[in-house]
């Protein structure tokens, strides 16, 4: 499609209605750009656009503008800035500029995913606003966090006032501007919590206008069955849900997204809002202590350690890592897990746990793989990619019309250990590979899965589209050149062919340079 083309008789009709006063003088202007409005019908088509502060203030034909900035963005697409549904900020006090999102073309991303929301929540908040960050910020509660407060890592159910504590907990949170409640019922101590639990704190967000979102319980073998619990939280607590960074994990389970799709659709046939949200990669990444059984990280890692002098139940734990390597993350090829940062040998970085085995002189086995494990847990753990997933399952998760994009990627310093590339290349990767060389999306598709469909799904109402009044949140690319560069073997590497990021109305990314002015803002519940 020619998204350059004359513009022809709607051209006209927007010159008469919208105009241009001579008198006006704009921040910036943006000429001559192929403008993507932002709504699932929206088709990109030339327009020009006057910001003054934070806000639009104008769109269509701007002869002869007076500003302070003009941007020719002839031959480049003009996009409301991209919204990051599952983002780690946990990094924000020390990385607060924002670099590695907004070079992706972010303006906005959601942080406290897989239940791990900040404590106490506004006071993060408030304390997070006096520092400045680099883009919008907005977070979701977190059970994890919430739970382990009331309860530590307890593997129990709770009593009457513990479950009312955490309650509390979470309608405090959404008081003071949470976006909702988020889970990661993979991970400790979400793990040892029963559904209903789940959806007793669900009802506290959903009756505060929040979403739940939920990294869930397996993503493996146990994935439909998990796919199902989170439709019953949907229902019960009527909220919306996101599955977020929606997967299939493990050789056993490749193919299986029809099924989980399927059940999506069954659900929003029966008026339930769940949705997606998704990464455009075929490897997970996520703490080691993925691969132990969840019983064994009961009280913390003392508590495992001390288990592992009991030969029992180190066997049995040995046999549960062995199971869950064959089963969830790679199969029996140990060259899929990869480490990516270890803080007690940093060495490892970037290197497989067959090359830890063969390091140590062993035989890259499951067992010998197994005990290595249980000993980079006792250092205090590690942070892995797994090698795990099919590309058919990717693609076929993608072009669901209920699909997000969003990164799962944490803020990171240039060169900072050995991260998942999604942290630098997420956006641009679905524009590039998904969009413009596979033809697996349509521009407009792509657009409209990271901009305002996040936006309606965070209740944001003056972001996620380009219109006037709404905020001045802005992206501009190349769509013939833009693309990741970020590899699983060279992650440290900016995408290439975004121009400008315009933050509140601010030139965060200016022809590629980023400027570290920290325009955004901190966003809460309304």
């Amino acid at each position: 499609m020619n998204y350059f083309k004359k513009w022809g008789v709607w051209s006209i009709f927007a010159l008469l209605i919208l105009g241009c006063d001579p008198n006006v003088t704009y921040d910036v202007v943006i000429l001559n750009g192929a403008v993507f409005e932002g709504s699932q019908e929206a088709q990109i088509r030339q327009q020009d656009i006057g910001i003054i502060g934070d806000q639009i203030v104008t769109l269509g034909t701007l002869s002869n503008p007076k500003a302070k900035r003009i941007i020719d963005a002839t031959g480049r697409v003009v996009s409301p800035g991209f919204i990051d549904l599952h983002a780690h900020l946990e990094p924000i006090f020390e990385l607060s500029d924002c670099e590695s999102h907004i070079r992706q073309g972010v303006t906005t991303s959601l942080g406290g995913p897989d239940g791990r929301g900040p404590l106490p929540f506004g006071h993060y908040l408030d304390s997070l606003s006096q520092l400045g960050v680099g883009m919008n910020v907005g977070f979701l509660a977190g059970h994890n966090a919430i739970r382990s407060k009331v309860m530590q890592l307890d593997n129990r159910e709770p009593k009457a006032d513990e479950l009312q504590a955490m309650k509390d907990l979470v309608a405090q949170a959404m008081d003071e501007g949470a976006f909702g409640l988020s889970t990661g019922l993979k991970y400790l101590p979400g793990n040892f919590s029963k559904v209903d639990e789940v959806i007793a704190l669900s009802k506290e967000a959903s009756q505060r206008g929040g979403i739940y979102t939920s990294h869930l319980r397996d993503e493996g073998l146990s994935l439909l069955a998990s796919v199902a619990e989170a439709v019953e939280i949907a229902e019960k607590a009527s909220i919306p849900v996101v599955l977020t960074h929606h997967k299939v994990i493990g050789k056993p389970m490749w193919g299986k997204s029809d099924q989980t799709l399927a059940m999506v659709d069954e659900a929003r046939s029966r008026g339930l809002n769940v949705v997606m949200d998704q990464y455009p990669y075929n490897a997970s990444y996520t703490g080691i202590s993925v691969l132990i059984p969840s019983w064994a990280g009961a009280g913390g890692n003392d508590a495992f350690i001390e288990r592992l002098k009991n030969k029992k139940l180190r066997d049995s734990i040995k046999k549960g890592i062995i199971y869950n390597i064959l089963n969830d993350r790679g199969g029996d090829d140990l060259d899929r897990v990869q480490f990516a940062k270890v803080s007690w040998m940093p060495g490892l970085e970037g290197k497989t746990l067959k090359y830890w085995c063969e390091l140590k002189g062993l035989a890259p086995t499951l067992e010998n793989g197994a005990e290595l494990v249980m000993e980079a847990q006792s250092n205090g753990g590690a942070s892995c990619v797994f090698h795990a997933m099919d590309e058919s399952d990717v693609v076929n998760i993608m072009k669901h019309p209920q699909t997000m994009i969003a990164s799962d990627g944490r803020l990171v310093k240039l060169g900072d250990g050995h991260p998942h590339p999604r942290w630098y290349g997420t956006f641009p990767r679905v524009l590039g590979k998904y969009v413009r060389e596979e033809g697996v999306l349509r521009l407009e598709e792509a657009l409209y899965k990271m901009t305002a469909f996040p936006a309606q799904m965070m209740g944001l109402k003056d972001r996620g589209r380009l219109a006037e009044g709404m905020k001045a949140d802005i992206t501009i690319f190349d769509p013939a050149s833009i693309r990741d560069l970020a590899t699983f073997e060279k992650p440290h590497q900016y995408s290439q062919g975004i121009d400008y990021v315009l933050v509140n109305g601010k030139l965060a990314l200016d022809a590629s340079i980023f400027m570290p002015i920290k325009s955004g803002s901190v966003l809460k519940k309304e």
